[in-house]
């Protein structure tokens, strides 16, 4: 691999572990990173999802002191999870993934809008309760979430914010807390099944990996200061431009 291919893994790597512990979707920057220097898109796929889990573990790092308060709430999310990822794992390396590249930027889309029109459906369905909803909404709309984040993995955090806004009654920033925990666990699954089954890129992980976990790290703390409204804006903004994009590579391929 030649320096300047290795300089766009290490750029990519700390932006991607930044914007996965501030919003989501720090996987279009490494994904599309990991495609420039020759890889295949299955190849870079699985090699993006086992570089970037120590990012989320240096996301955890930097949400401590809003994690032990929140417990209780982890368990069927967790749960959720484990089954979720593991679904969508076993479907990427057994399934053409040209139809999911469609879908895809419609369910990101989907995501961007529950977290976009949060407050006016909270009126409509009600405020969620501590404990309210957590078996019948939230624990199969988590396995969904983590279904697709075991398959492909980008804008994740969008989609898994988008459902706990609807299901867990707290602010935004502890919110995004939380969703690191999930999506550490998502990594964590697609990291073992991709590293025993997959055909990853052994070199770029070890380049990248570190990189993910420095920007991770920085990321959470960066997020625990952002302005509610404005980190709410922030990950829908990046949700509809990560569909647009993917949309329009779809369709030009």
């Amino acid at each position: 691999m030649s320096p300047g291919y290795v300089l766009l893994i290490v750029v990519a790597g700390i932006l991607c572990g930044a914007i996965n512990s501030i919003a989501g979707g720090g996987s279009l920057i490494l994904f599309p990173a990991l495609l420039a220097t020759g890889m295949s898109p299955l190849v870079a796929n699985v090699t993006n999802s086992v570089a970037t889990w120590p990012g989320y573990a240096g996301g955890l790092l930097g949400f401590r002191p809003d994690l032990p308060s929140q417990r209780a709430r982890m368990k069927p999310l967790l749960a959720a999870a484990l089954i979720g990822s593991t679904i969508g794992c076993l479907l990427l390396l057994n399934t053409p993934s040209g139809a999911f590249d469609i879908v895809v930027p419609l369910l990101i889309l989907v995501a961007a809008a529950l977290l976009a029109f949060q407050p006016a459906i909270k009126r409509m369905v009600g405020e969620p309760r501590e404990g309210g909803r957590v078996w019948s909404v939230q624990f199969p709309a988590m396995i969904a979430a983590t279904v697709y984040g075991g398959y492909f993995g980008a804008a994740l955090g969008v989609i898994i914010l988008g459902v706990l806004a609807l299901t867990v009654p707290d602010t935004l920033r502890r919110l995004n807390a939380l969703k690191g925990v999930v999506s550490f666990v998502d990594c964590s699954i697609s990291v073992v099944i991709f590293g025993i089954f997959g055909p990853v890129n052994w070199l770029a992980v070890l380049i990248a990996a570190p990189t993910t976990l420095i920007g991770g790290y920085l990321g959470a703390r960066m997020a625990r200061y952002v302005n509610e409204s404005a980190l709410r804006w922030s990950v829908v903004s990046l949700g509809v431009v990560i569909a647009v994009y993917l949309f329009v590579k779809a369709v030009a391929f």
